[in-house]
């Protein structure tokens, strides 16, 4: 038995797994090494995750997370994971997670489109190049939080469709002086951008807003993905944004030549699928 988990920095999916069996299955709240201490992750961990994650020493423990693309990161949560399960422990990033689960030991593109956005291009066990994703400020093109931040940049600036400005200010009750407030102070503000995002999936109808999210997914496309194979392979996503807004992206998508295959709200899936192969 085996624990294996995915996990970004607002949210973790846990599962035990026997063979290719799941046995439990738990969420807890995210983490990421490069804003929190070994101490803090040890504590989501050990609080918020059940006894029967605790009551035996496992075959191993793999955690895919966000922020774990350096040894550095990945041995920040590796010693966290070890003191708690006191399991042999394998750390690597959420988007060798995401190649894994999507694309199992096929080669392909693999993508990740949630709060932050990244891609790579994977062999069919590891990955084999990486456009930089460079976070929200300088890219993350196609996210949550890139959409939720076109938004309001554009609610302020009143180049909203008065209609549909009305409608965020009714539906958020939120005031300018309360958005400039949370971009200034909030430690998680691509997070919270990311919430927004849902609202623009609510308004696709209006000309406006489908042209601000198709222009937003056509960039995630020409700057991260065209530098790729990807006239040879097929395009995978995995993530709550690739699924809400499914029929954008494979429209976009169509127009510019690439060929979407799976899009998934989560890889735990296929991430059990392609442990359970391992001798």
């Amino acid at each position: 038995m085996r624990i294996i988990a995915e996990c970004n920095s607002t949210e973790s999916e846990w599962v035990l797994v026997d063979k290719d069996s799941i046995v439990e299955k738990v969420k807890t709240n995210g983490f990421n090494p490069f804003i929190q201490s070994r101490r803090e992750i040890s504590h989501t961990m050990r609080l918020e995750l059940p006894e029967s994650f605790f009551k035996r020493r496992w075959e191993c423990v793999h955690i895919y997370g966000s922020g774990c693309s350096t040894s550095e990161r990945k041995k920040i949560v590796e010693l966290s994971a070890v003191a708690q399960f006191k399991s042999p422990t394998i750390v690597e990033s959420n988007l060798l997670g995401a190649a894994r689960g999507l694309l199992g030991d096929k080669a392909g593109i693999a993508c990740i489109l949630s709060a932050g956005s990244n891609s790579c291009q994977y062999n069919g066990s590891e990955i084999e190049k990486q456009v930089r994703s460079l976070g929200f400020i300088l890219g993350d093109e196609g996210s949550g939080s890139s959409l939720g931040r076109l938004l309001l940049s554009d609610c302020l600036k009143g180049l909203l469709p008065r209609g549909i400005s009305e409608a965020f200010y009714d539906k958020y009750n939120i005031t300018p002086e309360g958005v400039l407030e949370n971009i200034f102070s909030n430690k998680s503000v691509h997070n919270w951008l990311s919430q927004y995002a849902v609202f623009l999936s609510e308004h696709l109808d209006d000309e406006y807003v489908n042209k601000l999210v198709r222009d937003e997914f056509k960039r995630f496309f020409v700057r991260n993905i065209y530098q790729y194979e990807y006239e040879k392979y097929s395009v995978n996503i995995v993530g709550d944004v690739a699924c809400i807004f499914e029929e954008t992206i494979r429209s976009v998508a169509q127009e510019l030549g690439v060929e979407i295959g799976n899009i998934e709200v989560s890889s735990i899936g296929g991430l059990v699928k392609y442990h359970s192969q391992e001798k």
